[in-house]
């Protein structure tokens, strides 16, 4: 049995799952998110706690089975907690701002990049910290993705977006002939 899988998902006393047909709907204070679960698996909510039981030992099933359990885990990490993402911007006259339902990033081009924000996504501006926050695992990440791969630290020099956890090691340049 999958070590995952089988561990069961204890819920905070604000979120709330229910379980309308095969699909998993989490509401909390943060929002609200549903999957659709595999027809291989089925869920069963008691006593405040979810588990996630499999039908069958196959092989693909067990690799569900843990997949399942984590993404209903996620969900209800995030509408009660919430994600977030912190990107750095690195460079002389790099800069971000938020203007309406936009991202507008000035990463030395010469244009600025426009980046709408997603649905459930909250993009937080200060000085050269973007902060990127969500209920949505995989949405906060992705959007932040997105935005670092607008301009991609340099090896060089170190200049662009980068996660502010992230280590930049830097390369030396060319030595000139002597």
């Amino acid at each position: 049995m999958s070590r995952v899988g089988k561990q069961p998902i204890i819920l905070p006393s604000q979120v709330n799952v229910t379980l309308e047909g095969r699909t998993v709907k989490v509401e909390g204070p943060l929002g609200r998110l549903s999957y659709t679960i595999p027809h291989q698996l089925n869920i069963q909510i008691k006593d405040r706690e979810v588990h996630v039981v499999r039908n069958s030992d196959e092989r693909q099933v067990k690799a569900l089975h843990g997949l399942t359990r984590s993404l209903i885990n996620n969900m209800v990490i995030g509408v009660s907690q919430g994600y977030k993402k912190t990107l750095e911007i690195v460079g002389v006259g790099y800069k971000a701002e938020v203007k309406g339902n936009k991202l507008i990033l000035n990463l030395g081009y010469s244009h600025p990049i426009e980046y709408p924000i997603p649905e459930g996504i909250k993009i937080k501006v200060e000085k050269q910290l973007i902060t990127v926050e969500g209920a949505d695992k995989y949405l906060v990440g992705q959007t932040a993705a997105n935005i670092r791969s607008f301009r991609k630290p340099d090896v060089y020099k170190g200049k662009g977006i980068k996660y502010t956890d992230e280590i930049i090691r830097k390369k030396a340049g060319k030595t000139g002939a002597k």
